[in-house]
């Protein structure tokens, strides 16, 4: 199966997977409203808006993890990050990224290593996976590399699908 088949749900609660942004390269980021990071979402979103008619997508996955951060209701979570960050890419359902409960989703992408090597557990929010549109994991971002980072950037810029 496919990294862009695995069943997830948005953050409504439909039925979806990372096919529906099929064609698209992909930033996904398990994101949390009450972090120190939480203010990664306006990068994010100015990613969106860069690239969004280039055939990218953000994608927001809730995690409540690491400290409780992300202790609201899917309705919560939405209108956080609508009211305060403008967020306009797709946000699928909360999910466990470590543990026994890891989603099949994150079993995939906690697989693949940093730009040090270093695969496993998802260090904290804000942990950001960059996925070719041919569903290739193109690249991994630690929770503190800002989404404008050049080295994220970058590796979009790279994984773009031709125009």
């Amino acid at each position: 199966m496919s990294i862009k088949e695995i069943p997830l749900k948005t953050l409504s609660g439909a039925d979806s997977s990372l096919g529906s942004l099929d064609g698209k390269a992909l930033l996904v980021v398990n994101v949390a409203s009450k972090c120190g990071l939480t203010p990664q979402y306006t990068g994010l979103e100015k990613l969106q808006e860069r690239y969004g008619d280039r055939g990218f997508s953000v994608v927001g996955i809730p995690c409540n993890q690491f400290a409780g951060q992300e202790p609201g209701t899917a309705e919560e979570i939405q209108t956080f990050c609508s009211t305060t960050y403008g967020v306009t890419f797709p946000m699928f359902e909360k999910l466990d990224v470590n543990g026994e409960g890891r989603h099949p989703l994150y079993a995939e992408l906690t697989a693949t290593p940093d730009a040090d090597g270093a695969a496993g557990d998802v260090q904290w929010n804000f942990e950001k996976f960059l996925i070719a549109p041919d569903g290739r994991i193109a690249g991994r971002f630690r929770p503190r590399t800002e989404p404008e980072d050049p080295t994220v950037t970058d590796a979009i810029e790279a994984v773009l699908p031709a125009s």
